[in-house]
C-alpha cells in the first residue's frame, strides 16, 4: 500500500486500465473461434445473405475487441451458405421427370377394309359361263380347223417363217401346192414314223426352215429331192409310205406355226442308224427328240 501511496500516478493508470477492461468484458459477446462460426454459419444457412453479412460483420467487431484474429471463413452470397449446407447433406438421386422418355404408344398398322364385291346375279353367272364355253369351243374349233386345214400360203421373213397374223412382216410368201402338201406329210411318215408326236413336227420344221433359208432350194418338191440329204429318197421308203393320222397333223401344225425346232434348225439325224456322221462333227447340237438329234 505504501508503494500505491508513493506512486499514486501509477496506481490511478491501473484503476483505468482494470475499469477499461471490465467494461469491454461487459459488452463483448467473446471470442468466435473458427468451430463456433462454422455452426452459426450452418444454422443461418437459410436465412439469406442479409443474416451472413450480419454474422461477417460481428465477427470483424468481435475480433477487432479481443485482439486475436482466428481464421475466417468468408461467405459473400445466400447461395454459398446454402451451398455449404448442402454439402454436409448426404447426396440422394432425385426424380427428374424432365429426363425421362415419354413412352411411346405402339402403332397399331391400319386395318384396311375388305373390298366388297357385288356378285352378278345367278343368271348373269350362268350366262357368262357359257360364253365362256362357247369362247373356249371356238378357240379349239380354229386349232382343230388350222390343223386339219392347214394355211394355202405361207410368210416368211428373213429369219423365221411367219404365222398368218404376221403377214404384214413378211419378205416374201410362198404358196403351198395339194402336190407339196402330200410330198410334206410323206416325208414326216417316212422319217419319223415311230417317233413322237413332237419328233413327226421337228421334221416338218425343218424341211421348212430350208423352204426359208437362202442356202436351200426355193421349193418344197427341191428341197425334199436335193441330192443326198433325206435317206427315204435314196432307198424309195418315201414312194412307198402312206401318211397316218399323226403325221398329217404334224405338217398341218409346222405350217400353221407351232415349232418344235427353232427357225435356224436344217439338219437331223439317228445316231444309232445314221452312217454317215458328218452332220453330227460338224454342226451345231440343238435338240434331241427321241430318237433324233437335231442340228443348226
Amino acid at each position: 500500500m505504501e508503494i500505491f501511496k508513493q506512486n499514486r500516478c501509477i496506481a490511478l493508470l491501473v484503476g483505468v486500465i482494470l475499469v477499461c477492461f471490465s467494461a469491454i468484458s461487459l459488452f463483448s459477446p467473446g471470442v468466435v473461434t473458427e468451430g463456433q462460426n462454422t455452426q452459426q454459419l450452418d444454422k443461418l444457412a437459410g436465412a439469406g445473405h442479409a443474416a451472413a453479412a450480419a454474422l461477417q460483420v460481428q465477427q470483424s467487431s468481435a475480433q477487432e475487441r479481443s485482439g486475436r484474429i482466428s481464421t475466417p471463413v468468408f461467405y459473400t452470397s445466400a447461395t454459398s451458405l446454402g451451398q455449404v449446407w448442402q454439402d454436409k447433406q448426404p447426396k440422394a438421386e432425385w426424380f427428374d421427370p424432365g429426363k425421362l422418355k415419354p413412352k411411346q404408344a405402339a402403332v397399331k398398322p391400319a386395318v384396311q377394309p375388305k373390298a366388297t364385291l357385288m356378285k352378278a346375279p345367278p343368271a348373269v353367272q350362268t350366262a357368262l359361263k357359257q360364253a365362256a364355253a362357247k369362247g373356249n369351243q371356238t378357240v379349239n374349233k380354229v386349232k382343230t380347223a388350222s390343223q386339219q386345214n392347214p394355211p394355202l400360203k405361207l410368210f416368211f421373213s428373213r429369219t423365221k417363217l411367219l404365222n398368218q397374223e404376221q403377214q404384214a412382216e413378211a419378205t416374201w410368201s410362198y404358196a403351198v401346192s395339194e402336190e407339196d402338201l402330200l410330198l410334206l406329210q410323206k416325208i414326216v411318215m417316212a422319217e419319223a414314223e415311230g417317233e413322237p408326236y413332237q419328233g413327226k413336227v421337228a421334221v416338218a420344221n425343218v424341211v421348212l426352215n430350208r423352204l426359208r433359208s437362202a442356202n436351200f432350194p426355193d421349193t418344197i418338191y427341191e428341197v425334199i429331192y436335193q441330192k443326198s440329204q433325206f435317206s427315204p429318197v435314196a432307198n424309195g421308203r418315201l414312194k412307198r409310205v402312206k401318211p397316218n393320222e399323226d403325221s398329217i397333223k404334224a405338217v398341218n401344225a409346222a405350217l400353221s406355226g407351232v415349232k418344235e425346232v427353232t427357225d435356224d434348225t436344217y439338219f437331223f439325224l439317228s445316231l444309232q442308224l445314221a452312217q454317215d456322221l458328218t452332220v453330227h462333227h460338224s454342226r451345231t447340237y440343238a435338240k434331241t427328240i427321241g430318237n433324233h438329234t437335231f442340228y443348226k
